[in-house]
């Protein structure tokens, strides 16, 4: 059984500084870890993760998005970020903020059996300054990206998608109908993922609502569990049988996200 875990840290220095992701392998043993918003570049982390082959997207700017992951078994290939063919033709540059493309934002690791890529969305912004990027460019890019792995062996991506797919996916969706992470535009990206054939695997064993994985730091609003399922594990239609479970992780601390996680039925 391989164990396959993604988790949003929010600042990879934070989270080891606090214990919290040592002591969350220690006691998960993850075969695999793909991390996002982690913050740093391999130079600025202290930690070894002995046992382990760590693999980094990096930021141009310092301090800001990155993807990481790490893998017991030494992956055959490792690529950093979005070919330069989808880069070109869906138009990703400097939107402002800037380019998406070079924000460390898709690290992927090849196995002999499969492709796991650990993927940081960009956030639409709260005034939706970013929503025309997400919804013409970067979801139908990395969907392609996806989809071109998918023809040579099957692929799991996963990480911090920034949208509740449907209203099961956050504890009040009339009141965030609209809203950066619940628009129209970033629900139907994320629907052209199930569309392509390629599943979420926590709904192969979980329905309704009350699964999050994100929470809002005011309010209380995770003692509440008021929060968005935003993290999510995709699969290959090929794996959608051997995965024998998938997990949301709230229990564990250290950052505004928790980890989710599947168990897969194929040996890397």
């Amino acid at each position: 059984m391989t164990k396959i875990y993604s988790w949003n840290v929010n600042g990879i220095r934070a989270v080891l500084k606090k214990g919290a992701l040592q002591a969350f392998m220690t006691e998960h043993r993850p075969d695999v870890l793909c991390l996002q918003e982690t913050k740093a570049s391999p130079e600025q982390v202290a930690e070894d993760f002995d046992g382990y082959h760590a693999c980094w997207g990096v930021a141009a700017k310092k301090g800001y998005a990155g993807t990481a992951i790490l893998a017991r078994k030494r992956p055959r290939q490792v690529f950093e970020g979005l070919p330069e063919d989808l880069i070109a033709k869906y138009g990703l540059a400097d939107d402002g903020y800037g380019d998406p493309s070079g924000e460390g934002r898709v690290v992927t690791a090849e196995f002999a059996r499969l492709y796991v890529v650990s993927v940081y969305t960009p956030n639409a912004k709260g005034d939706l300054t970013r929503l025309d990027l997400r919804h013409s460019q970067w979801d139908p890019a990395f969907l392609e990206f996806c989809q071109r792995l998918d023809a040579l062996k099957p692929v799991v991506f996963c990480g911090d998608f920034n949208v509740a797919h449907t209203e099961d996916d956050l504890a009040r969706p009339k009141a965030n109908v609209g809203k950066h992470g619940f628009t129209v535009e970033e629900r139907e990206g994320f629907q052209r993922y199930l569309d392509a054939g390629f599943v979420d695997s926590f709904r192969l064993f979980h329905e309704g609502n009350g699964h999050y994985t994100w929470w809002t730091l005011r309010s209380g609003a995770r003692e509440r569990n008021v929060g968005w399922r935003i993290d999510y594990v995709m699969v290959s239609a090929a794996l959608a049988k051997k995965v024998k479970a998938a997990r949301i992780h709230a229990d564990v601390m250290g950052s505004d996200h928790c980890p989710v996680s599947i168990d897969l039925g194929v040996a890397l």
